[in-house]
């Protein structure tokens, strides 16, 4: 039976996944995995009861393979989760802003500060993840050093921060799927979102005929993405994202006309839309007045 009290992430301790657990579901208990395939394994066999799964960020675009592995997986989205991405200079005690000469991190981080690293005049060295830059820098106990990572990762390896938010952009967030063995549907009442993919026939207008009925019945992508599947670069398979829930009537008449004109088809899950679709805790969110 699955530790209902645990949760998955791909990563070291202190990953950016490992706080979006640590956020998200507090009540459970984070467990690294080496890879993505890891992370599902554990979760379709009941080693833990969930998986924090990030699939896109708002500069870097997708997580590369996570759309391959979802639509192969057993598993279920079940909520959503946006983690906003605050990146911190970590150094050893000892070590001051103005000796380090090399920033170690994974190269979407460093892209991501690249102005800040610019301006201190230190060597980027690219790393496998922000988390075991910092992992590696503690080990190594070099004050010349310094790695971008998450407050999380200093706190779990001893390190200090020596600059917050060194990102160059501060609208930088990554979004999760939290995924489960079972479905687990909202109350159609509430705002949802609902995750399918599937194959287009092989016939003109294939693809315009599928989606029409997003169109004819009001119902709002908000995500369409596609891929190749095959040797030959002839199928493509789509991932979208739907306003609503599968109970909704235009919903299922829309969902209906997909399926139709599509080969295969699956629904990955029907989950509560998260509050960050309507701007709370957003960078950009309109200040709204305090009533009292």
């Amino acid at each position: 039976m699955a530790d209902k009290e645990q949760i998955g992430f791909q990563g070291e301790p202190g990953a950016y996944s490992h706080l979006a657990c640590r956020e998200a579901r507090p009540e459970m208990e984070p467990v690294p995995y080496a890879s993505f395939e890891d992370t599902f394994a554990a979760t379709e066999g009941g080693e833990v009861g969930l998986a924090m799964i990030p699939i896109e960020n708002s500069l870097g675009g997708r997580v590369a393979d996570i759309h391959h592995l979802l639509p192969e997986s057993s598993l279920h989205i079940v909520a959503e989760h946006f983690q906003p991405v605050r990146h911190h200079l970590l150094a050893v005690p000892s070590a001051t802003l103005e000796g380090i000469e090399r920033i170690e991190s994974h190269a979407q981080a460093l892209r991501q500060c690249r102005r800040f690293v610019r301006g201190l005049g230190a060597q980027p060295v690219v790393t496998a993840d922000t988390a075991g830059a910092a992992r590696h820098l503690a080990e190594r106990g070099d004050p010349k050093a310094a790695a971008i990572a998450s407050s999380l990762a200093g706190e779990i390896y001893g390190l200090d921060t020596l600059r917050a938010g060194v990102e160059d952009h501060d609208a930088n967030t990554t979004r999760f799927v939290v995924m489960a063995r079972e479905p687990i549907r909202p109350d159609p009442v509430w705002p949802c979102v609902t995750s399918i993919v599937f194959r287009v026939r092989s016939v003109p207008a294939a693809l315009y005929k599928a989606l029409g009925g997003f169109a004819t019945n009001g119902v709002n992508i908000t995500k369409l993405e596609s891929y190749i599947v095959d040797a030959s670069f002839t199928v493509a398979q789509f991932y979208a994202e739907i306003e609503g829930h599968v109970e909704h009537r235009l919903v299922k008449l829309a969902l209906e006309e997909l399926e139709f004109f599509s080969d295969s088809y699956s629904i990955l899950g029907v989950y509560p839309a998260h509050p960050f679709r309507h701007g709370v805790g957003r960078p950009d969110a309109p200040h709204v007045p305090s009533s009292s």
